[in-house]
């Protein structure tokens, strides 16, 4: 089994052994509703942050099943927002309050092996209103477990994927028509240690980073591999374990690594110089750096939490609410902001993504952008 229909076996499981105690209730009641905002100016449970959801985004694709793992978003529009999940499980209610819908944070798996999981929806496309565009079922047989989807804001025109499963990296047309490139081991030397790749981050120039394990790698535009640092360890500098996110500042050339199963950010020059290390950051499973390049934001996967620290690493805002009701994160695993301002989160263990937009009123420095 992939580790993503894993992930959504997973929770199918502790979902059904909850329907069968009676411990779940479908549809979400509706005091959950509007119990969560403010009354008259008054009371109120601050869920999502500075954000609302977004109803009904993505509109279902069906009635039978949902998503599993939901492992990637990529929103260079509103009107084109990517999206890359691992498999589907049978749907068995609505989401509900997090008492009611989850058993507890990290349940027994049991028995995994007849839960009804399939292979499909793996790459999607949705428009402003979740609207389904494109569903790229072509390359469902090519990815065998994606973690990331992205694209590099100086070439519109293609869209990268991580296959952790497959250990590739895949450069299509942002139509999803042409597969035109495919990096894996044979493109790294045989001296390179290997990692599951996680995610790509791009310079200027084209020249990209690919990261997995306990390795950074770059390769030039064209894919050739210039360099690679980093050796499996859990305290000193380069040492790292469960890389799993990168954002770039070109312009004061500085690499941030999600150093996530030593639960620190590290921090190298663009040919890999150690500078420093951002600590007690619990399980950074994404980071972004800001549009101004002012500030960088985290994504926490244990805190369920959007983490907002300056360029010295000092922590500035926190958001963020465990569980599986409307805005709030249950394994908050990727993230992307759209031109207007909205905010993707996708979930590992919740299986879905979230489209959350600014709430008016809502705390502007608490808003990623």
């Amino acid at each position: 089994m992939s580790v993503g229909l894993w992930v959504g076996a997973l929770t199918f499981a502790q979902e059904q052994r909850g329907r069968q105690a009676g411990e779940l209730h479908d549809p979400m009641p509706d005091r959950f509703g509007p119990a969560l905002e403010a009354v008259n100016g008054k009371g109120g449970t601050d869920i999502s942050g500075p954000y609302e959801v977004v109803a009904s985004w993505p509109q279902p694709l069906h009635t039978d099943f949902r998503t599993g793992r939901v492992a990637g978003v990529y929103a260079p529009t509103p009107d084109r927002v990517y999206v890359a999940t691992s498999g589907e499980v049978p749907h068995l209610y609505e989401r509900g309050w997090a008492p009611e819908s989850t058993e507890k944070l990290i349940p027994m798996t049991g028995n995994m092996t007849s839960r009804g999981g399939r292979w499909e929806h793996i790459l999607l496309v949705f428009d402003r209103n979740g609207k389904l565009l494109e569903s790229w079922d072509q390359w469902n047989e090519l990815i065998k477990g994606p973690n990331r989807i992205t694209g590099n804001p100086n070439d519109p025109a293609h869209i990268w994927v991580a296959d952790q499963s497959a250990n590739q990296v895949h450069k299509f047309t942002n139509d999803g028509t042409k597969l035109v490139m495919t990096l894996g081991d044979k493109d790294v030397p045989p001296a390179e240690p290997r990692g599951r790749f996680q995610d790509i981050g791009f310079l200027p120039n084209g020249d990209m980073y690919i990261l997995g394990g306990s390795r950074v790698m770059k390769f030039s535009k064209d894919g050739t591999y210039l360099l690679g640092w980093g050796k499996a360890g859990k305290t000193a500098p380069g040492e790292m374990s469960g890389v799993h996110g990168i954002a770039i500042d070109a312009k004061n050339h500085r690499v941030y690594i999600n150093d996530k199963d030593n639960s620190r950010i590290q921090i190298f020059d663009e040919n890999g110089t150690f500078l420093e290390m951002w600590s007690n950051i619990l399980y950074p499973m994404s980071i972004r750096l800001t549009a101004d390049g002012q500030s960088i934001w985290v994504g926490d996967g244990y805190a369920q939490k959007f983490l907002k620290f300056d360029l010295t690493g000092k922590l500035l805002a926190s958001w963020g609410t465990f569980g599986s009701m409307p805005g709030a994160f249950w394994g908050l695993h990727a993230f992307d902001v759209d031109s207007e301002g909205n905010l993707y989160v996708t979930e590992d263990y919740g299986g879905r993504v979230q489209k959350l937009r600014p709430k008016p009123g809502g705390n502007q420095a608490q808003l990623v952008r």
